[in-house]
């Protein structure tokens, strides 16, 4: 059950991960009912949150080997790595100071369905109002900034830091390709990052560490998966549908709201 619930996960977050729909948000719903269809109280909180690391570094390497021309580039274009590194600091300084409380919230498949409405809304927003102006090396420190605050953002579960980002560079006038590469490019410090952040615990025994089979197959899994989603999803920027998963997000939005009311009024005791 363990490499089953691994597997599933790591689907999970090689399609969320890219897709502007929230893999943080999709892993709480899914880890929920995986949990409940376990008649399992759920695991270890710090067992989830070690695999949500290794499942978020399957997708980076799934980064690595898409960007891997564009990263190449970045050791002759001094100004495109400050960029990144500017817009890198909101959501590193918000997941230091707020984890804790961040790692509360991520446990509630309710906040989830509320902040998927806010992606549906950023996606339409990014799509409507986009200008198709600029390549990413022409961004100013300013609005690099500003799409730094919009990954910051995305750091509630619900909200997808692909589509938030992508929209907001979008609504700054970034180019379709571009405005995605831009994004992609900012994910690699979040989640290099975050990853780092969470092997000082292990290594300080704070985390505790159970069968590594499961996180092997998960992350593997994750890496595959977001190979061919990422790549997909680019395609489908290109063409200007980015939109069409603001009804996606609208529906599953809807549907984890209902399903955790429903939850809520039958567990009151009669």
């Amino acid at each position: 059950m363990e490499i089953l619930h691994a597997i599933i996960l790591g689907i999970v977050q090689g399609i969320g991960e890219f897709l502007p729909i929230s893999s943080s948000g999709h892993l709480v719903i899914a880890d929920a009912l995986l949990d409940q269809s376990a008649g399992a109280g759920g695991n270890e909180n710090a067992s989830k949150l070690l695999m949500n690391v290794v499942l978020h570094v399957g997708t980076l390497f799934s980064i690595l080997i898409v960007y891997r021309k564009e990263l190449w580039k970045l050791r002759l274009q001094p100004k495109v790595c400050l960029l990144i590194i500017l817009a890198s600091v909101p959501a590193g300084l918000l997941g230091v100071l707020a984890k804790t409380q961040l790692e509360k919230v991520f446990e509630t498949p309710l906040v989830v369905g509320v902040a998927l409405f806010a992606t549906a809304a950023f996606l339409v927003g990014g799509q409507k109002l986009e200008r198709n102006e600029l390549d990413y090396d022409q961004l100013s420190f300013s609005k690099a900034l500003v799409i730094g605050l919009f990954q910051a953002i995305a750091l509630i579960p619900g909200i997808s830091r692909s589509g938030s980002t992508i929209s907001g560079g979008l609504l700054l006038g970034l180019k379709r390709d571009a405005a995605a590469a831009f994004s992609f490019l900012m994910a690699v410090p979040v989640i290099g990052g975050a990853a780092l952040l969470e092997a000082k615990d292990v290594f300080t025994g704070d985390l505790v560490v159970g069968a590594p089979l499961p996180l092997i197959v998960g992350g593997l899994t994750a890496f595959l998966v977001g190979l061919f989603t990422l790549r997909w999803l680019v395609s489908l920027i290109a063409k200007g549908r980015l939109y069409w998963f603001a009804y996606y997000c609208v529906g599953v939005g809807t549907a984890t709201i209902c399903w955790q009311l429903i939850e809520s009024v039958t567990s009151i005791p009669q």
